[in-house]
Order: C-alpha cells, then structure tokens, then sequence
C-alpha cells in the first residue's frame, strides 16, 4: 500500500505536508520500490545483452552485425531503451526517497506528474522493442554462430518491461489522484469546532458588572406630609352659580 501522511496531519501525493524522516525498511517494502527495482534489472539486463553479445560477424566477414536479421537498428533501440531506462529508473528511486522530505505539496505534484509521464512513454517504447525484435528474430534465417540465449533474453525482458513500467505507470497514476484529493480536501475542510466554549475567542463576553447609583441627597425631611385642601372665599363663589346667563347685545 501507499505510504500515508503523519498522524493527525494533511497529506499529499502519498506523505505529510509536514515533511518526514526517511525509513529505509518502511521505503524497501513499498509496492512502487520494489516494482522500479525490478524494471532497473530488467533494463540493464536488455542492454548488456546486446552489448556483450548482439552485434557479431560472419566467417571472413569483418563486420559486425546486430544478430536480429543484421538490423543494426533494431539492436541500437533496445539498448537505447534499456541504457536511459537504467538511469530513469536510478533517478526516480532517489526521488521516490526523498519524497517524504519534502513539505511543499506542488513540489511533490511535479515529481508525481513526472514520474506518471516517463513511465507511460516507457511502457510505449519497451512495447514498440519488444515487437521490433521478435519480428526481426522470427526472420533470422542463419541464426549458426549466434548466441541464441542472449537474443531470447533480451526478448524476453523486453516483455517483462512492459509489465513492470505498466505497473509502475498505474501507481504513479494512483498517487497522483490521490494527491489531488488529498489537497483539495485539506484546502476546503472546514476546522471541527470548539465544544468547551459556546463563543469564538475573539468574540466571547466578558463579565458584566452592574453600575451602582446613590440616591439624590433630598433636603426635606422624610416625615413630611402635604395639608390637606381647604376652600378660599374666592374658590367658593367662582365655583357657585351667578344666575341666569344673559348674552350681550350688539
């Protein structure tokens, strides 16, 4: 399985956005690593074949030729393929090592997408090999004097290659996906809230402390009680009625 981030932290493209430490064993056992390794095998398997035994000449003939029906070409590809399949397959163990290292998450993006294109242009080419070279054995005529094994292995591995570097092609694809949740979930997520509080921090009340106001001073005494109402000469005879009224003429 994937390698995943630390505990109780984002992750993306298969570890911490943190960064890591490096664990060799835990990196030996991973399916992807193990897979490369056999891709790096496979290739220098391929290349050195050829290059020990591939290319051989004729009775009086000094000339050597590629012992795929004398295609120099089609000797020239395989080792090609298998030389820069060597060195890709050196470079991205190094990176698939140093991956946990790193705590910038397009940094990681960049070496995944890389890794997904190099191996699916791989598994292209070491398909395009493989039919290239059974097609120019199946008419190797005169095969007295060629190494028949070394040909048959370099056929052979060449369809191994395929295997491993589509393999390889799939988990970088599933890295990749993964990645891209990943970060987009950790962009989106919304922090879970707090429960001991029922106020943000920024926003809780602070206590309130009523104001006191002293009575106003009074200079009258407490026991002070108004007279009652008595009626004025002046009261009563306003109050009484003066007769008939008699309106003005004019």
């Amino acid at each position: 399985m994937e390698e995943t981030g630390g505990v109780g932290g984002a992750s993306a493209y298969g570890a911490s956005l943190a960064g890591g430490s490096f664990d060799f064993q835990k990196f030996a056992k991973q399916p992807y690593t193990i897979v490369r390794f056999l891709s790096w095998i496979f290739s220098i398997v391929v290349f050195s074949c050829i290059t020990a035994e591939g290319f051989v000449n004729k009775p009086h003939k000094p000339e050597a030729h590629c012992v795929f029906n004398q295609n120099d070409s089609a000797c020239h590809y395989a080792v090609g393929i298998g030389v820069i399949a060597f060195l890709a397959c050196f470079f991205f163990l190094l990176l698939d090592a140093y991956m946990p290292l790193m705590s910038n998450a397009k940094e990681r993006k960049y070496a995944v997408m890389a890794d997904l294109g190099f191996s699916g242009v791989w598994t292209f080419l070491w398909f395009v090999c493989f039919c290239l070279l059974a097609s120019q054995w199946s008419h190797t005529l005169d095969v007295g004097g060629i190494p028949q094994d070394a040909a048959r292995a370099t056929i052979a591995f060449s369809f191994f290659s395929i295997a491993t570097w589509g393999i390889l092609t799939y988990f970088a694809l599933g890295r990749y996906r993964r990645g891209v949740a990943d970060v987009t979930q950790s962009i989106y997520a919304e922090p879970p809230p707090e429960q001991h509080t029922p106020y943000p921090p920024t926003y809780a009340p602070s206590a309130y402390t009523p104001t006191t106001y002293s009575p106003y001073p009074s200079s009258a005494p407490d026991d002070f009680q108004q007279p009652p109402f008595t009626p004025t000469p002046s009261t009563i005879t306003s109050t009484q009625p003066q007769g008939d009224y008699q309106p003005p003429n004019y």
